[in-house]
């Protein structure tokens, strides 16, 4: 489970992988899903691959600011219409989500101790955090129909007769912003990240549960429309990744396909704390990376061939973690001030802050990658079979899991250039969202273009940072 848990035992028979294999989950390192071999990685010519990569950005900038702004705007704005899409069956489907998470929270506390066969934490941290955030940012907003709160909500609301605080004025103090979103989400990130076993079957459905019960009372207090877009963070990340889809839904209901990111540029300016959750979503995941590289390990002396384990590093992680949005939050806010003088506009911050969703979901991606190739097997095999009774309920309970997808020279090569790829191209469609926020800003294009210079010099720089951290070496 991307080396999450410190220890595990894993109990599937032998039409699982071999015996090395099983030997290693019971070691604290990752398994297998974040296994692409650093050592063959060093092997590729990687300081072409970062150079290139910052050159692609750089050059992108210099292109799009040579375009006359009729035709980014031309660009943006076409649309392909589909069919119309109505939204009668999103309260059944959101019950039968809910009563699926309730059979994932008993199977946590009632099913196997391994994380590798219990599909409580191959959901959570795989297909829900890693897959539905991919097909978010392909299809558009399916967590509103997956959302484990709506239908529940909405029975509630009927049976009491309650309208759920839509239409009426919001109960939130309108200075919180999406302050508690952000608190919440970090909470979230720790837990991943730091905590010495979040994908521990029990402890993961007792947080699970928890939380699910605590938004649903949020939800009665505040309103459901108010609470799901100020607090509930899950559905403010997927609401965000979703802005970048290629699908797009009117207030008709009708479907279209648009370009990716193209809905951002038709979105509201961010308050301070919609920022603060964007960037939070960047710097968690870039730090996921960070901790446990050779680099990171050496600056508290730590050797990195004998790692720890996390217990061990839980300050030192929790310094990083808050230290990694810091420094990104402060470089992002200086790179739109100085925008902005070089422009000469007094925009706001929240004007700019669209570019961060490719970026963000570029590195979601890219991060999660292997994790997702090889966690998803385990997660579909454990799903057959829940509570480990010996079930087969959908055939699938003896499938062999192919971890060799991210082991070896081979794999190790496609997958940095798919992973490499995958960032540039984030960072490429960064630069195209910005330059259209800024033509619909700045009536004159030099102002428009100098208004993304110090952007644009932000985005090369991470783009060479995210590079590095797919090729560093790592410990643990």
């Amino acid at each position: 489970m991307s080396g999450r848990t410190e220890g595990g035992v894993v109990e599937r028979g032998c039409h699982r992988p071999t015996l090395i294999t099983t030997t290693l989950t019971l070691l604290p390192t990752p398994a297998l899903a974040h296994a692409s071999d650093r050592g063959h990685v060093l092997l590729l010519p990687t300081g072409y691959y970062i150079a290139g990569g910052a050159l692609a950005v750089a050059v992108s900038f210099l292109v799009l600011a040579l375009l006359p702004p009729a035709t980014l705007h031309r660009f943006w704005r076409r649309r392909l219409p589909l069919f119309p899409f109505a939204d009668t069956p999103r309260t059944i489907i959101s019950v039968i989500s809910f009563a699926g998470f309730a059979t994932l929270v008993a199977a946590g506390l009632f099913g196997s101790r391994d994380p590798l066969s219990n599909p409580l934490p191959l959901t959570i941290w795989t297909l829900l955090w890693v897959g539905l955030a991919i097909a978010q940012g392909l299809f558009g907003d399916l967590w509103s129909w997956l959302n484990p709160w709506y239908g529940p909500r909405r029975i509630e609301s009927r049976l009491f007769k309650l309208r759920g605080g839509e239409g009426q004025k919001s109960r939130l103090p309108s200075w919180l912003g999406r302050l508690p979103a952000v608190i919440l989400f970090f909470a979230f990130a720790w837990f991943e990240l730091i905590y010495p076993a979040p994908d521990d079957p029990a402890r993961l459905a007792y947080a699970a549960g928890l939380y699910w019960l605590l938004t649903f009372i949020a939800m009665l207090a505040f309103g459901y429309r108010d609470w799901s877009r100020r607090g509930e963070f899950l559905t403010i990340f997927f609401a965000m990744v979703a802005r970048f889809a290629i699908v797009e839904r009117d207030e008709h209901g009708r479907l279209a396909l648009c370009w990716p990111g193209s809905k951002l540029l038709g979105a509201a300016p961010l308050p301070a704390s919609g920022i603060a959750f964007l960037l939070l979503s960047l710097s968690s995941v870039s730090f996921d990376g960070l901790s446990k590289t050779f680099f990171w390990l050496g600056l508290f002396g730590i050797n990195p061939l004998e790692y720890p384990g996390r217990t061990a590093l839980i300050g030192i992680s929790s310094f990083g973690l808050v230290l990694t949005f810091v420094l990104l939050a402060a470089a992002f806010l200086l790179a739109v001030i100085l925008g902005q003088r070089l422009a000469g506009s007094r925009h706001s911050h929240g004007e700019a802050a669209g570019l961060l969703v490719p970026i963000a979901l570029a590195y979601h991606v890219a991060h999660y990658l292997t994790a997702l190739l090889v966690d998803g097997q385990y997660a579909i095999a454990a799903l057959s079979d829940p509570f480990a009774l010996g079930w087969n309920l959908f055939g699938a309970a003896d499938m062999q899991i192919e971890a060799g997808l991210v082991a070896g020279a081979h794999s190790a090569w496609w997958l940095w250039n798919l992973q490499a790829g995958i960032i540039i191209a984030g960072h490429m469609l960064a630069v195209l969202v910005a330059h259209g926020l800024a033509w619909r800003l700045h009536q004159a294009p030099s102002r428009a273009a100098l208004s993304q210079l110090p952007l644009t010099m932000l985005m090369i720089a991470y783009t060479i940072f995210g590079l590095w951290l797919l090729a560093t070496p790592t410990a643990g």
